[in-house]
């Protein structure tokens, strides 16, 4: 008889465990939204100073839409100067993580700043006399030099 009771009680404590273990999941990703702020200064700790693409930075870069963030400066001597990020550009996407604003920017930047290489996916301004005007160029961003 006792082993005709076990199981359904096994069960039912798995699903006990497994549903506050979610829960427990949801709580710790909510609980830590990234700020603009935190963001700004994860972008500072990579080497650009960014900001959020508004419709002012919309109409000047003809975006179809005010997504991503916009470098505003790059710092010298930084990973993002040394993977060739450019002012003016828009990051759109960090590791394969597309950016739509600066939560997602600091969130996918926290992580790939783990790792020692990632990618940068910019909509930049082409070089001087390039026919084309603007593109999507993929910078790599190596480990950190000293």
């Amino acid at each position: 008889m006792k082993t005709r009771y076990r199981r359904p009680a096994l069960l039912l404590l798995f699903a006990v465990l497994l549903a506050a273990d979610l829960t427990f999941a949801e709580d710790a990703v909510q609980s830590h939204i990234m700020t603009e702020e935190e963001a700004a200064r994860l972008g500072e700790e990579f080497g650009v100073v960014v900001g959020e693409v508004d419709e002012e930075i919309q109409r000047e870069l003809k975006l179809q839409r005010p997504q991503g963030v916009a470098v505003f400066e790059v710092i010298g001597n930084s990973r993002a100067d040394y993977a060739g990020i450019k002012v003016r550009s828009v990051i759109k996407e960090i590791d394969k993580q597309e950016i739509r604003n600066m939560m997602e920017f600091g969130l996918a930047l926290k992580k790939a700043m783990k790792s020692c290489n990632f990618t940068v996916g910019t909509y930049e301004p082409a070089d001087p006399g390039d026919p084309v005007g603007w593109g999507v160029n993929f910078h790599f961003v190596g480990c950190k030099r000293d």
